[in-house]
């Protein structure tokens, strides 16, 4: 007869439970928190749909954030995609927001009379483009038993870094049949031709695989940003390289901000829809550098999505 093994987790930190919360919206949209399990975390969905959708199928969009970022300021974009009429699903990645993180052995792990007791750590607030495109893929997975969701017309939205995550994600799910990606970052291996952040990239990988050392504490700034990047992860990182494997029928809109300052458009976005093939079309806000996209020119950013949407998903 086998013994169940029973784990008692001992934490190094608080365990970030899934909290309930609500979100005000207008009248004509209906609000609902949902949880995603991605890899075994529990991650935050807030669904929104137009409030006279009945139980009918609806054009779908699945949206999420940049770096340091949450579902919480995408809340405005989502409500206006769902009074026009479509099912909108926002997520929070693994360790963001209201999403739990990943548990990661802190210290010793012991077992004794079939009981398993681990002192775990939650990894928090970290930025790994691998885990947050897989939290995107699960999202994918999850909105096919939505009674909702038409299956057969999901789009993506994403901005910033995810900008550059939807691009990968289109590459390698045929299910993504339209995406916007505005401002969007499409090479992360900057961390590689750097030759003082590929020593310290490597140092820090090395340690980190000898157990020397763990993951960055929460929320840590890092240039500025919220969140201090897994670095060995970004280095292998350039959705730049899988715009050519995305479906030519899959719609694609690139949106870039005039002046953007953090990168230089011509090596991502501009490059991403000249490399991109069938259809895709590539817009450029006049006036703003990167953050002038989700300020003053925000309500320009959600139309012209909007308008890709409308005319490639319904």
């Amino acid at each position: 007869m086998k013994h169940s093994i029973i784990l008692f987790f001992i934490l190094a930190g608080s365990l970030s439970a899934q909290k309930k919360f609500t979100v005000e919206v207008p009248e004509g949209v209906n609000f609902k928190a949902e949880t995603i399990v991605s890899e075994g975390a529990k991650i935050s969905a807030e669904v929104y749909t137009p409030g006279n959708a009945g139980a009918k199928k609806l054009p779908t969009i699945l949206m999420s954030h940049g770096w340091g970022g949450t579902a919480e300021g995408l809340r405005p974009d989502a409500i206006l995609f769902a009074r026009s009429g479509f099912l909108v699903v926002a997520i929070d990645y693994r360790g963001w927001g209201n999403s739990e993180g990943r548990l990661v052995l802190n210290g010793h792990m012991t077992v004794k009379d079939g009981k398993t007791t681990a002192d775990v750590k939650e990894v928090r607030e970290v930025v790994d483009p691998i885990d947050q495109t897989t939290d995107i893929f699960n999202a994918l997975h999850w909105l096919q038993g939505h009674p909702q969701c038409d299956t057969k017309r999901i789009g993506l939205w994403g901005s910033s870094f995810s900008g550059g995550h939807v691009v990968y994600v289109a590459a390698r799910d045929p299910r993504v049949k339209a995406f916007v990606s505005q401002v969007g970052s499409m090479d992360q291996r900057w961390v590689w031709k750097h030759p003082l952040l590929r020593k310290q990239m490597i140092q820090t990988a090395n340690k980190r695989t000898r157990g020397k050392m763990g993951y960055p504490e929460p929320g840590q700034k890092y240039n500025n940003m919220k969140g201090i990047p897994i670095m060995e992860k970004l280095m292998h990182y350039a959705p730049i390289e899988d715009v050519e494997k995305i479906s030519p029928s899959c719609a694609k809109l690139f949106i870039i901000a005039e002046k953007e300052e953090l990168f230089d458009n011509r090596e991502h976005a501009i490059k991403a829809h000249t490399l991109a093939k069938g259809t895709k079309k590539l817009m450029t806000i006049k006036g703003i550098k990167h953050y002038g996209i989700y300020k003053k020119k925000r309500k320009e950013a959600q139309q012209l999505a909007l308008n890709w949407y409308l005319q490639h998903l319904r």
